[in-house]
């Protein structure tokens, strides 16, 4: 696991502030990427973080580059063990953050229930993650 991301100057109320924690996950096709995708959507509306672009990340957009490396934490949730999430922000320049898989918990791609139960599951790991 990775270390948390602590930065100076987060969370000064403004629209492009990154606040406490920024959330990037997974989203792709695979059934354990829907649930890496709905488990940070869960966690946004829990207040835990605010779910963030990923191909913003990717596509180095300057807006989003910029609140990412003023964030005080960054989460990435992968769906598989392609980490997709953790390696596009490893290429962006951000190496400190927390990182979890969705196939860590037994969940095997492509023969996963996308439901409650899961989506459940993994954003209670999370939450221990983060905590």
């Amino acid at each position: 696991m990775c270390a948390q991301i602590l930065r100076p100057g987060s969370g000064q109320g403004n629209c492009c502030s990154g606040g406490p924690t920024l959330i990037f996950a997974c989203s792709g096709a695979a059934d354990v990427g829907e649930i890496a995708d709905r488990a940070a959507r869960k966690l946004t509306k829990d207040g835990i973080g605010k779910m963030f672009c990923l191909a913003g990340i990717g596509g180095r957009v300057s807006g989003i580059m910029k609140t990412t490396e003023s964030a005080e934490k960054i989460l990435a949730i992968d769906g598989c063990e392609l980490d997709c999430v953790k390696n596009s922000l490893q290429q962006a320049g951000f190496d400190e953050f927390k990182h979890f898989c969705v196939t860590d918990l037994g969940m095997e791609k492509g023969k996963t229930l996308v439901n409650n139960e899961n989506i459940v599951t993994a954003t209670t790991k999370v939450k221990e993650i983060l905590s």
